[in-house]
């Protein structure tokens, strides 16, 4: 099981992937900004990324440091999806989706590429 992420917690590993380290009167400023938290708030949950293992907190000036990418944090969350509402199916995951509304056909094409090529080219 990998490390799961609340929302709070997202937007500050957002701020970290899109630039890389920041500090955490940074992270403060950014989210004060951009969702009004206020120190305490960001403060708090960086700390909740730290430990978990998102975060790592480097000198000096409370520098934060990703430990975990983007692409693990959406491979838990579809993991978790598909667990909790397809039972485990990513057939029926991806079933759903590509039923939910219609679907222009240089998508299915880029869909079926994307399975070629995770199958090793045995479709």
């Amino acid at each position: 099981m990998g490390i799961k992420l609340f929302d709070s917690e997202l937007k500050v590993m957002e701020i970290l992937w899109r630039e890389g380290d920041t500090t955490a009167k940074q992270l403060s400023l950014k989210l004060g900004e951009s969702v009004g938290w206020n120190k305490n708030t960001t403060y708090t949950v960086i700390k909740k990324c730290v430990e978990k293992g998102a975060i790592e907190r480097r000198e000096p000036d409370f520098l934060c440091h990703a430990l975990i990418t983007r692409q693990q944090a959406q491979q838990q969350e579809v993991d978790e999806l598909i667990d909790k509402l397809f039972d485990g199916s990513a057939e029926g995951l991806f079933a759903a989706l590509l039923s939910r509304r219609g679907v222009p056909q240089d998508v299915v094409q880029r869909l079926r590429d994307e399975v070629e090529r995770a199958s090793g080219g045995a479709v």
